[in-house]
């Protein structure tokens, strides 16, 4: 199979014809040997953490054993065994690749086989901790993770948007060109569409070895997006269904904090004085508007940081979320939400909005106080065209990119967050900071010269 490829800027270059990979027949399915291995936050991170692994069906039981890290490689003796919760996910004729331009051409496949979980509890803050997972006989390597510190102490995380498409030939270099770039990171937010075709085994199976150990060492906070939500069966191409990728729960152990019905996908999680909020951009964004409410009137965090799927201030031409931007805007506005990391718009742009009660800005410059500032990302090799502005909408955008893999490494300290965004070449790209203040408001420092 071939496809073109238009590259922007390089009339030499301006045209190729690229050899799509092909695949050896069942590449993606799993066997004895545990695979898709990927850690979750489910509960408080600084003495928690849960691990999610595929098998085949014939694997019926699983263990996790845990073990206080040390130099010594004796240290796996001293490993406790916890039986994991596992379930069989067994589903045919699920849709698989959607033609979108024709229907007929759609594919189905077939999915039997198990996954298996674990959460481990009690652990000690600030501690790393090793593990494996596997049947009793058959393991996989030891890992090495490291629990939160307490309330307050620094850290940074990755955070990128749609992979999506070409995964394992170019998200392969943007993940792994940003743990490189952040190899202290804490854990790595994917502001949805993580693949193309909702409940399509392969592309799943290309997430998880593009990522490879990353996604076993360093903890992922997923949402999903809309190429999440597909119809699952041929009835519901007849009537035009939408459901969550049948992987989701199974393969993640997230959070179960969120509105009923979307649990897993909308949830959140505090980490060292920021609340991180994961919204469920497809459906029930009412019913998330009053839980949103509630859990921004109740932080007790410094910083909150919001993640979804659907730009409130799209970033593309021909797009524009409304919906959104009515009912979760004004919250993120009355309860000075400081940063939305959002994905969608293959494209990137960066803005911001005046802050909510900008009368109580003291002894600062007006022009450089700030409200939310919103992001848009793609780190995956499908690109779009950027939109004009957001003027419309009484939102000033700061910086745009047209054509480029990018991840961000996005760091807090005390008062200050540092916002940093690289190509999938390390080039630094874009940066920012913000400041808060006593009154719990944020000084915008854009680092022109550094970014540039």
């Amino acid at each position: 199979m071939i496809i073109l490829i238009l590259f922007i800027g390089n009339d030499s270059f301006s045209q190729r014809v690229y050899k799509k990979p092909e695949f050896v027949k069942n590449w993606s399915k799993p066997g004895k040997h545990p695979d898709h291995i990927v850690l979750n936050f489910s509960d408080d991170p600084s003495t928690s953490i849960s691990v999610t692994w595929r098998t085949s069906k014939d694997v019926k039981i699983g263990y996790a054993e845990i073990a206080l890290s040390d130099d010594n490689p004796a240290f796996i003796s001293t490993a406790n065994t916890i039986k994991a919760v596992t379930n069989n996910l067994n589903f045919d004729n699920v849709v698989g690749v959607i033609d979108r331009n024709n229907p007929k051409k759609t594919t189905f496949n077939s999915i039997d086989h198990n996954y298996h979980s674990v959460t481990f509890k009690n652990l000690k803050s600030n501690t790393m901790y090793g593990y494996r997972v596997g049947d009793g006989k058959i393991w996989s390597e030891w890992i090495q993770f490291k629990t939160a510190k307490k309330e307050g102490e620094p850290f940074s995380f990755l955070y990128v948007g749609d992979a999506q498409n070409y995964i394992l030939e170019l998200w392969s270099r943007l993940i792994r060109e940003g743990y490189k770039k952040a190899p202290s990171a804490s854990f790595i937010i994917h502001a949805g569409d993580l693949i193309n075709d909702a409940h399509e085994e392969h592309q799943w199976h290309e997430w998880f070895m593009a990522g490879g150990w990353i996604h076993r060492s360093l903890p992922s906070i997923p949402i999903p997006g809309n190429h999440e939500y597909n119809p699952q069966v041929q009835n519901d191409i007849d009537e035009g269904i939408k459901r969550l990728s049948v992987q989701w729960n199974s393969q993640f152990t997230l959070p179960m904090n969120g509105v009923d019905g979307i649990k897993e996908t909308n949830y959140y999680i505090d980490y060292q004085g920021v609340r991180f909020i994961a919204l469920n951009s497809n459906i029930l964004i009412a019913e998330q508007a009053e839980w949103l409410e509630d859990v921004l009137s109740d932080n007790p965090n410094k910083w909150t940081i919001a993640t979804y799927h659907h730009p409130i201030f799209s970033a593309s031409r021909g797009r524009d979320n409304e919906t959104l931007r009515n009912l979760w805007k004004p919250l993120f506005d009355k309860y000075n939400v400081d940063l939305a990391l959002q994905g969608h718009d293959h494209t990137y742009t960066r803005g911001r909005v005046a802050p909510y009660e900008i009368n109580i800005v003291d002894g600062e410059n007006i022009q450089d106080a700030t409200g939310t500032v919103y992001v848009v990302s793609v780190s995956g090799g499908k690109m779009y065209k950027v939109k004009p502005g957001w003027e419309d909408y009484e939102a000033l955008r700061d910086r745009v990119g047209n054509n480029k893999q990018l991840f961000q490494v996005i760091s807090v300290d005390g008062n200050k967050l540092s916002y940093k965004s690289y190509t999938a070449t390390g080039e630094l790209f874009d940066a920012f900071d913000l400041i808060k203040n006593k009154n719990g408001l944020n000084s915008f420092i854009e680092r022109k010269n550094e970014a540039l």
